[in-house]
């Protein structure tokens, strides 16, 4: 099933300032494989997709903000925290903490990791990092509560709850937004349906490219090529209301000429974004 054809966004974008020395890099953490038939309607099940689990660093002169957590370093004890039908082959890489480690990044700058949503392949890496954690009160008080967030509650105990709500106006044809920073850099809206409280994250950048981090509005980038859905099992499986999902994935496709959009699970939806470089290479060496 695919959603309707959209009206591509044509009006004019809305204003950001971001600072010079604002960036944006990929931190890959590892993946995970599942069919292309149970990931997307009209996948085949002999396509075998590996889904990413990658945090995103915002580099920012306000303080530094991760866009979910990626795997963690106790990420085959969350997989087996999971129902045995959602298990699947792993391979997990560097963590998000041991990548900032490499390049000698100052966790006094770190603010938080902004979840996406607390699903465990967004939150399992905040057993390594321990900062704050950026969620609004819906998706909070829906992983409390879910069995889909029992990863997360494991994860979570002890740290830091940044509850942020939306009091800023419609963005991007979302009803509502929060202006991190207050220049337009990073806008976060709400975008519930595959959980209650899940966001989008908009990003735009010095040069003037702008990103989308749509979580998981779609897993894989025919949601947004072709507009087509989950398949009808794993909506019922995966999302809390499918109807609001379907809205959000319509209102961001309708944004995929004007900026780039990242479904959190497309490997090749990063390509774009730099990797955190290692102290030798930003060293010249």
């Amino acid at each position: 099933m695919t959603i309707a054809p959209p009206d591509f966004w044509s009006g004019p974008l809305p204003a950001a300032a971001p600072p010079e020395d604002m960036a944006l890099h990929r931190l890959p953490t590892g993946t995970y494989r599942t069919r292309a038939a149970f990931a997307v309607t009209g996948g085949a099940f002999r396509d075998v997709r590996e889904f990413a689990a990658t945090a995103v660093l915002i580099s920012h002169p306000g303080g530094d903000l991760l866009i979910d957590a990626g795997f963690g370093a106790g990420v085959a004890e969350h997989v087996r925290m999971l129902a045995r039908f959602e298990r699947a082959p792993f391979t997990l890489g560097r963590t998000a903490a041991q990548q900032l480690e490499d390049v000698g990044h100052d966790r006094a700058r770190l603010r938080g990791v902004l979840v996406t949503h607390t699903h465990w392949d967004h939150v399992s890496g905040l057993d390594s990092l321990r900062v704050p954690i950026w969620i609004t009160g819906e998706e909070r008080r829906y992983a409390a509560t879910d069995s889909h967030g029992a990863v997360f509650r494991s994860v979570s105990k002890g740290l830091e709850m940044h509850e942020y709500g939306f009091d800023g106006p419609a963005h991007l044809g979302f009803p509502a937004s929060s202006d991190v920073h207050g220049d337009g850099s990073v806008v976060v809206v709400p975008a519930g349906g595959h959980t209650h409280g899940s966001v989008v994250v908009f990003v735009t950048l010095p040069t003037g490219e702008r990103y989308a981090f749509i979580g998981d509005l779609t897993w894989q980038s025919e949601g947004i090529t072709r507009g087509a859905q989950r398949p009808w099992l794993m909506r019922r499986v995966a999302d809390v209301d499918a109807a609001t999902v379907r809205l959000g994935l319509q209102r961001v496709v309708a944004l995929s000429r004007v900026m780039r959009i990242v479904p959190a699970h497309d490997l090749h939806a990063y390509d774009s974004i730099p990797l955190l470089a290692t102290r030798q290479t930003r060293a010249g060496a």
